[in-house]
C-alpha cells in the first residue's frame, strides 16, 4: 500500500500539519474576501430609489390638489357670476322696475319694499348653495342682507368693493387651515365670498348700464373642499401603494443583481486563487523536477551497488545491512518518482472507459486490506451501461490515493461506500458524479482548506504530494473536486468528471 496523505488528518488525532512554504506574489497576498466588496444595490439603489420615488409623489399629489383647488375656486367664482347675473335680472325687472312704476323712489327702509326685495331675492338663490347675499349702495352702506340685522351697517370691503365697482369679480376663500404639499389640517368650514358688480340692465340688448351697487355673495364649498381632500388622499394613497409594489419589485431585482454580483465576485477569486496556485505549483515543480534528477542518478549507483554487494556477501549481518540499503533507496527511489509525477504530470491517453470499471479494480487490489481492517464495503452505481472519455489509467491512480486514505481514516474499521450517478456540470454539459465516503474521523474544519496543498500532511511519513497529484489529475480531465467533511461525522470526496472531453468534442466538431 503506498503511503499518501490523508491531507487534512482525517481519521487522525495529529493536526499538525507540515507544509512547505513558497513565496506567494504581490498581487495574490492583496486577494481575499475583504479586497472584493460586490456594491451593495439592495443598501443603495432601493433606499435612494424609495427616498426619490416618495418625495416625487408627495410633491405630485401636493401639485394635483393645488390644481383642483384652483379649479374649484375659479369654478366657484363662475357659479357666483352666474348667480349674481341671474339675481341681477330678477332684481332689476322684479323689484327695481315695479318698484318705480308703483311708488316712484326706492326706499329699502319701508317694509313692504325690502320685504318685496328680500323675497325676490330668496326665490333666485334657492336651490343654490348660497348662504348668505349682500347688497352695498354706492357709499358702501348695508342696503339689503339675508341676515336683517345687519341691513344698515357701513361695509369695510376697502379694495375689493372699489375692483367690484370697476365691474371686476373678486372672491376671497376663508376657513383654511394649516397645509404643506397641499395637504391641510386644522381646517375649519369653507367660504367663498365674491364681490360682483350690480348694474343697470337695458332691455332689448346685451350691453349693461351703471353700476348701481355691489352683491356679496357667500357660497359653502365645505363640501367640495372635502371632495377634493378625498381625492388628495386617493391620489397619495394610491401613488403610496404603487410606490409600495415597486420598491418591493426593485428591492428584489437589486437582491437578486447582488447575489450575481456577489457569485461573480467569488467565481474571480477562486479562479484567482487557481491561477496563483497554478503559478506557485509551476514554480516549485521545476525545482522538484531538477532536484529528483540530480538525487535520482547516484541514488541508482547506490542501489544497484546495494544489491551486487548483497549478493556477494556470505555472512548474513553485512547482507542484511546490504538489504537495508537496497530497501531504502527503493523507498527513496518511489518518492522521486511520486515528486516527478507531481512536477511534470503525465499526458492524458483519453480512451472510452467506465467509471465503475476502474473502481472496481481499485477495489479488488484493496480488499485484502479492508478485509484486515475489518471494513465494510459498499457499491451503489446508478449510471447503467454507458461510455466515457477519460485516461482509465491516472483515474486508477487517483481513485488509489482517495481509498488508501479512506482507508487509513478508519483505523478501527467502519464503512466504506462508493456512490455513482449522472449530474450536470458548471456549464451543463453531462457529468459523472462520484462519491467516495468513509465513516472515519472527519477533517477538522481549519484544515480542509490546505488539503490539496502540496507537502501538506498529517502523518509522520509520507510526502503530502497525494491530494495534490489527484487533483491535477481531475484537473486534467476538466473535472473537479470537493470535500464534504464534518470533524466526527466522516468524509465524502466528490469528484465529477465529464463524459466526454471538451477539446475531443470541439475536434469532432471541426472535422465534420
Amino acid at each position: 500500500m503506498t503511503e499518501e496523505n490523508r491531507s487534512a488528518g482525517e481519521g487522525h488525532p495529529e493536526t499538525g500539519g507540515k507544509e512547505t512554504p513558497s513565496p506567494k506574489p504581490a498581487r495574490e497576498r492583496n486577494v481575499g474576501p475583504e479586497a472584493i466588496k460586490p456594491f451593495r444595490l439592495v443598501k443603495y439603489l432601493s433606499l435612494t430609489s424609495l427616498m426619490v420615488i416618495l418625495v416625487c409623489t408627495m410633491f405630485l399629489s401636493g401639485f394635483i390638489s393645488q390644481r383642483a383647488k384652483t379649479i374649484l375656486v375659479q369654478k366657484s367664482e363662475q357659479y357666483a357670476l352666474l348667480i349674481a347675473e341671474n339675481l341681477n335680472h330678477q332684481v332689476f325687472y322684479q323689484f327695481t322696475v315695479p318698484t318705480l312704476i308703483t311708488e316712484g323712489e326706492i326706499r329699502l327702509s319701508r317694509p313692504n319694499q325690502f320685504e318685496r326685495l328680500d323675497r325676490v331675492v330668496r326665490n333666485t338663490i334657492q336651490g343654490f348653495s348660497v348662504e348668505q347675499v349682500n347688497i352695498y349702495d354706492p357709499e358702501q352702506i348695508l342696503s339689503y342682507s339675508t341676515d336683517p340685522q345687519r341691513v344698515g351697517m357701513k361695509g369695510d370691503i376697502g379694495d375689493l368693493f372699489e375692483r367690484a365697482w370697476r365691474e371686476e369679480t373678486v372672491s376671497v376663500l376663508s376657513g383654511e387651515g394649516s397645509s404643506f404639499l397641499g395637504f391641510e389640517w386644522r381646517a375649519g368650514a369653507r367660504k367663498l365670498t365674491a364681490y360682483l358688480p350690480m348694474w343697470e340692465e337695458r332691455s332689448m340688448t346685451q350691453m349693461r348700464g351703471k353700476v348701481l351697487g355691489v352683491f356679496e355673495i357667500t357660497l359653502d364649498v365645505t363640501d367640495d373642499y372635502k371632495a377634493i381632500h378625498r381625492f388628495q388622499w386617493i391620489i397619495a394613497l394610491s401613488f403610496l401603494g404603487f410606490v409600495g409594489i415597486l420598491f418591493v419589485t426593485i428591492l428584489l431585482i437589486a437582491a437578486r443583481a447582488e447575489k450575481i454580483i456577489a457569485a461573480r465576485a467569488a467565481e474571480r477569486l477562486k479562479l484567482e486563487e487557481q491561477l496563483h496556485q497554478t503559478e506557485r505549483l509551476a514554480a516549485l515543480g521545476e525545482m522538484i523536477a531538477g532536484v529528483s534528477h540530480e538525487i535520482r542518478n547516484p541514488l541508482g549507483i547506490i542501489r544497484t551497488t546495494a544489491e551486487l554487494l548483497y549478493g556477494r556477501l556470505e555472512n548474513d549481518r553485512q547482507k542484511r545491512l546490504a538489504s537495508i540499503i537496497v530497501e531504502e533507496s527503493t523507498r527513496l527511489n518511489d518518492i522521486l518518482t511520486e515528486f516527478l509525477d507531481f512536477a511534470r504530470p503525465k499526458a492524458l491517453r483519453v480512451q472510452s472507459c467506465r467509471l465503475e470499471e476502474v473502481l472496481d479494480r481499485n477495489l479488488e487490489v484493496m480488499e485484502p486490506e479492508c478485509q484486515r481492517l475489518g471494513i465494510q464495503v459498499e457499491r451503489d452505481y446508478r449510471t447503467g451501461p454507458y461510455g466515457m472519455e477519460a485516461d482509465a489509467d491516472l483515474l486508477y491512480r487517483a481513485f488509489v490515493n482517495l481509498l488508501a486514505n479512506a482507508l487509513q481514516a478508519m483505523p478501527q474499521g467502519g464503512r466504506l461506500r462508493l456512490e455513482t450517478s449522472f449530474a450536470n456540470g458548471r456549464d451543463g454539459s453531462p457529468h459523472i458524479e462520484l462519491r467516495i465516503q468513509d465513516s472515519g474521523h472527519g477533517i477538522p474544519a481549519e484544515l480542509k482548506k490546505k488539503i490539496f496543498n502540496p507537502f501538506f500532511t498529517t502523518r509522520e511519513k509520507g510526502t503530502g504530494l497525494g491530494l495534490a497529484i489527484v487533483r491535477s489529475i481531475i484537473d486534467g480531465h476538466n473535472g473537479d473536486m470537493e470535500v464534504v467533511s464534518e470533524e466526527g461525522k466522516g468524509t465524502t470526496m466528490i469528484v465529477r468528471l465529464p463524459l466526454v472531453q471538451p477539446n475531443r468534442e470541439a475536434a469532432g466538431e471541426e472535422s465534420r
